[in-house]
């Protein structure tokens, strides 16, 4: 797993909130507002667990990028970042 992907996916991710574009689906939903983002985040996770039930790899794992996509932009939305939800898993596992 390349951690470094997701760190320049998070900082893409900051980039779109920081200087919106007209033609970024990210950047669309920063400007629907946080209940949106969030809204999102609670779509995927029920798809990703819908598809956990059945035996289709493919969709199982496109769902389950759908919402760690999603996640990073509501943790961006609410001023968080990856790192801050690791800290907390550190903590917890000490």
């Amino acid at each position: 797993m390349s951690l470094k992907f997701l760190e320049s996916l998070e900082q893409t991710i900051k980039d779109r909130h920081d200087n919106p574009s007209d033609s970024s689906y990210t950047s669309s939903l920063f400007a629907k507002g946080i209940n949106k983002v969030a809204q999102k985040v609670g779509e995927e996770a029920v798809e990703v667990v819908i598809e956990a039930k059945d035996d289709n790899e493919e969709l199982f794992l496109n769902e389950a990028a759908d919402l760690l996509y999603h996640y990073i932009v509501l943790l961006r939305a609410k001023g968080y970042s990856l790192e801050d939800v690791t800290k907390i898993l550190e903590e917890r596992h000490k």
